[in-house]
C-alpha cells in the first residue's frame, strides 16, 4: 500500500504512510493524496492473508489514533474518497478507469482502518475520529458535516448508484466489505444492538429513503453470481518480469513502476485466492442483506425498514398494484432469485436467506411453491440434511425448517410425490435409480431422525422432522419400497429404545437405592415420556397414510404386515389404544385376506392381495382422527438466535475479513 511496498512487513516502513499517520496535518488540496492512493493492490480473499494484512495495518492505525485529534489526516482522507466519489458514476460511463481504481484504494485504506478503530474503541470515540480535521491557528470549529453519516450515506449510494461492470466490481465490494465492518460493533457486545450511532445513520431518512434499492441492489448482486475479474483488469498491463505480480500503471500516475502489494510475497500466484473466492461481492452483499435484514427493530418499536424490504417486494411479472402502506417495497425477478437458490444452498447464507423469504416474503413464497420444478429447489435442501454430520447444527435447522415450512402446504404434499427423480448419486445406503422426490424427502428425513437418536439427542430436531413427516402423511402417495421399509423401521428402532429404557427403569425400581441415586427415576421417567412421544407421532403418521391413502401405498402395507410383531406389545398400552385400532384393523384385514389366498406366496402374489384388498377395506371400518398438521412459529425474540448466527457467517464466511477471537462477546467460538 504505497510506492515499493511489496510485503506485508514493510508496510511500517512505506514513507506515505508514515506520513498519513504522523503529526503534521496535511491539507487535502495537497498532491500528496494522489501520490498515496495511487497504487496497486490485490485485495486479500482469505482469511489468513487477512489476518497478515491486519497485524501489518494495527501498529500503524494506533499511531494514527494517538496524532488523528492534532492532524485531522483521517477526516481527510475520508473527505478526498467522498469527492471522488461524486464522479463515480460519471466515471464509470466514461470508462474512466484510473479514477475508480484510485476511488478504490482511498476507500480500501478506510476500511483497513476503520477495521482496527472499531476494535479498539467505542462508536462515540469513532464518531470523534471523523469530527478531527485540519485547522488554521486560532480559528473555531465551522460545524462542518457530520463526516461518518457522509461516509456511511455515500456508501449506500455507491452501491445503489455505481453499475456492476469489470471496472468496478472491487470498488463495489469494498463498499459493501466497508459497510460490514461498520456494522461489526455487534461482533464485541453479547446483548443485541438497538441505538447505537451507525444504526441509527442506517435508520435515517437520508439512507432509509434508499433502502428498498439497496435490498433490491444486494439481492441482484446475489443473483448474477457474477465472479471476480481477473486482477487489474483493463487499467494495468502485466509485466513480463514480474512473476505475474508486477503491473505498470497508467501514463501519468506516478513515475517508476510501484509493486503491486502481495500478501505472502513474490511466490504468490495471481488468482490462488480468487479460485478460493470466485464470487467474493455476491458472498458479501448477501452477508450485508441477512445483517441488515437482521438489525433489531429500533426503540419505540421503530420497524426495521431492511425487513420490511425483503418482506414484501413482489415479482416484476405481477402487474397488481402494491399497496400504498406498503413501505420499501419493490420489485424483482422471481425467476432468476428463485435459480441462484436453488444453485447456492451448499452455503449457509444462502439457506438462510431461502429461510427468510419462506417465512417471511408471501409473495416469494406463493412463487416458489407454485413452480413445477420444485425438486430442484428440495433435492439441494435434502442433500445438506443427508450430509448432517458434516454440517453446523445451524445450518440443518434451517433447512430443515425449510422443509417443514413447505409441507404446510397440501399442494406441495401432492406435488412431490408426482416427481421421479433418477440416479441420486449422494445417497449412498442404497442405490436409487429412481424414486420420487417424495419418497426421497421421506428418506432423508428419516435418516435425520435416526442420526440425532445415536448421537446428537436434540429434541428440537426431533420435533421438527416428525412434524414434517406428520404433514405430508395424509398425502403420501405410491410410497417407494425402501422409503416404506424405512418407516416401519425407525418404528422398529423406536420399540427397541423403548423396551430398553423401561427395563432399565424397572431394574431401578428393584435394586437397591442409596442416597445418592435419588435422581436415577425421574431420568429414566423422562426418558420414557419423550420416546412415547415420538412412537406416538409414529403411530399417527403411519396411522394418517392408511386412513387418508391407503389404496396409494401397498407398500407401506406390505412393510406393516412385514413387521407385524412390532405392533402388539402396544395394542394394550394406555398412551396407544385409541390409534392401535385402526392399525390393528389393517393388519387383521390384510392378514385374512392373505391367508385366504394360499401358504408358500410369492412377493408378487402378496402385492396383488394387497392391492385388491385395498380397494375392498370400507373407508367407515378406520376410525376418523383429526387432521395432523403442524405449522412452523419463530421463538419469542427470534434475534437472540439469528443476529449471532448471521454475525458466526460473517465472521466464518465474509471475504477478505479476519476479526480475533480474543474481543468477540456475541457468540462462543464453538457456536462459531
Amino acid at each position: 500500500m504505497g510506492a515499493n511496498t511489496s510485503q506485508v512487513s514493510d508496510l511500517c516502513e512505506n514513507q506515505s504512510l508514515r506520513t498519513l499517520i504522523g503529526t503534521e496535518s496535511i491539507s487535502e488540496n495537497d498532491p500528496f493524496w494522489n501520490q498515496l492512493i495511487s497504487f496497486t493492490f490485490i485485495s486479500p480473499t482469505s482469511s489468513g492473508d487477512s489476518k497478515l494484512l491486519e497485524e501489518a495495518v494495527i501498529p500503524l492505525a494506533k499511531i494514527l489514533i494517538e496524532n488523528n485529534p492534532r492532524t485531522g489526516n483521517f477526516g481527510a482522507l475520508v473527505r478526498i474518497f467522498l469527492g471522488r466519489t461524486k464522479e463515480l458514476k460519471i466515471s464509470t460511463e466514461c470508462q474512466d478507469q484510473l479514477f475508480i481504481w484510485q476511488a478504490h484504494n482511498a476507500l480500501f485504506m478506510i476500511r483497513c482502518l476503520l477495521k482496527v478503530f472499531i476494535s479498539e474503541m467505542t462508536e462515540e470515540e469513532l464518531h470523534l475520529q471523523f469530527s478531527y480535521q485540519e485547522r488554521a491557528p486560532g480559528s473555531c470549529d465551522t460545524g462542518r458535516e457530520d463526516l461518518l453519516e457522509e461516509l456511511i450515506c455515500n456508501l449506500v449510494h455507491l452501491v445503489v448508484e455505481v453499475p456492476l461492470l469489470d471496472i468496478t466490481y472491487s470498488i463495489l465490494f469494498e463498499a459493501v466489505t466497508t459497510m460490514l465492518v461498520l456494522l461489526s460493533y455487534q461482533l464485541f457486545h453479547k446483548e443485541m444492538l438497538r441505538d447505537g450511532l451507525i444504526y441509527q445513520y442506517l435508520m435515517k431518512e437520508r439512507c432509509v429513503s434508499l433502502t428498498s434499492r439497496l435490498v433490491k441492489t444486494l439481492l441482484y448482486n446475489f443473483i448474477r453470481q457474477e465472479k471476480c475479474p481477473p486482477p487489474a483488469t483493463h487499467i494495468f498491463d502485466q509485466q513480463s518480469d514480474g512473476g505475474g505480480l508486477l503491473y505498470g500503471l497508467a501514463s501519468g500516475v506516478a513515475s517508476g513502476l510501484w509493486s503491486v502489494f502481495t500478501l505472502g510475497g513474490a511466490s504468490s500466484k495471481p488468482g490462488l485466492e480468487q479460485e478460493q473466492n470466485p464470487l467474493p461481492l455476491s458472498n458479501q452483499s448477501l452477508l450485508l442483506l441477512l445483517v441488515l435484514a437482521n438489525l433489531t427493530d429500533g426503540l419505540n418499536d421503530c420497524p426495521n425498514p431492511y425487513r420490511q424490504a425483503v418482506t414484501c417486494f413482489k415479482n416484476t411479472q405481477d402487474t397488481s398494484s402494491i399497496p400504498t402502506e406498503q413501505h420499501h417495497t419493490f420489485q424483482i425477478n422471481f425467476n432468476s432469485l428463485y435459480t441462484a437458490l436453488c444453485e447456492q444452498q451448499r452455503s449457509d447464507q444462502a439457506t438462510l436467506l431461502l429461510y427468510t423469504l419462506l417465512h417471511q416474503n408471501t409473495n416469494m413464497r406463493n412463487y416458489m411453491l407454485s413452480r413445477t420444478d420444485m425438486e430442484n429447489l428440495v433435492v439441494p435442501i435434502l442433500e445438506i440434511l443427508y450430509h448432517v454430520e458434516d454440517r453446523n447444527s445451524h445450518h440443518v435447522y434451517m433447512a430443515l425448517i425449510i422443509l417443514l415450512i413447505l409441507t404446510e402446504d397440501d399442494t406441495f404434499n401432492r406435488s412431490i410425490h408426482e416427481v421421479v427423480l433418477k440416479n441420486i448419486t449422494w445417497y449412498s445406503e442404497r442405490q436409487l435409480t429412481e424414486i420420487s422426490l417424495g419418497s426421497l424427502l421421506i428418506l432423508v428425513v428419516i435418516r435425520t431422525i435416526q442420526y440425532n437418536m445415536t448421537r446428537t439427542r436434540d429434541k428440537y430436531l426431533h420435533t421438527n422432522c416428525l412434524a414434517a413427516l406428520a404433514n405430508m402423511s395424509a398425502q403420501f402417495r405410491c410410497l417407494h419400497q425402501y422409503a416404506a421399509q424405512r418407516i416401519i423401521s425407525l418404528f422398529a428402532l423406536l420399540s427397541k429404545k423403548h423396551n430398553k429404557v423401561l427395563e432399565q427403569a424397572t431394574q431401578s425400581l428393584r435394586g437397591p437405592r442409596g442416597a445418592d441415586d435419588s435422581s436415577v427415576l425421574p431420568d429414566y421417567a423422562q426418558d420414557l415420556n419423550v420416546i412415547e412421544e415420538v412412537i406416538r407421532m409414529m403411530l399417527e403418521i403411519i396411522n394418517s397414510c392408511l386412513s387418508n391413502s391407503l389404496h396409494h401405498n401397498p407398500n407401506l402395507v406390505y412393510a406393516l404386515l412385514y413387521k407385524r410383531e412390532l405392533f402388539e406389545q402396544f395394542r394394550t398400552h394406555p398412551s396407544f389404544q385409541d390409534i392401535m385400532q385402526n392399525l390393528d384393523t389393517v393388519i387383521g384385514f390384510f392378514s385374512q385376506r392373505l391367508e385366504a389366498a394360499g401358504t408358500d406366496l410369492s412377493v408378487e402374489r402378496v402385492q396383488e392381495v394387497i392391492m385388491k384388498g385395498a380397494q375392498a377395506l370400507p373407508n367407515d371400518r378406520l376410525k376418523k382422527f383429526p387432521e395432523l398438521k403442524f405449522k412452523y412459529v419463530e421463538e419469542d425474540q427470534p434475534e437472540d438466535f439469528f443476529i449471532p448466527y448471521v454475525w458466526s457467517l460473517v465472521f466464518n464466511s465474509g471475504v477478505g475479513l479476519h476479526w480475533s477471537t480474543t474481543n468477540i462477546q456475541l457468540f462462543s467460538m464453538d457456536s462459531a
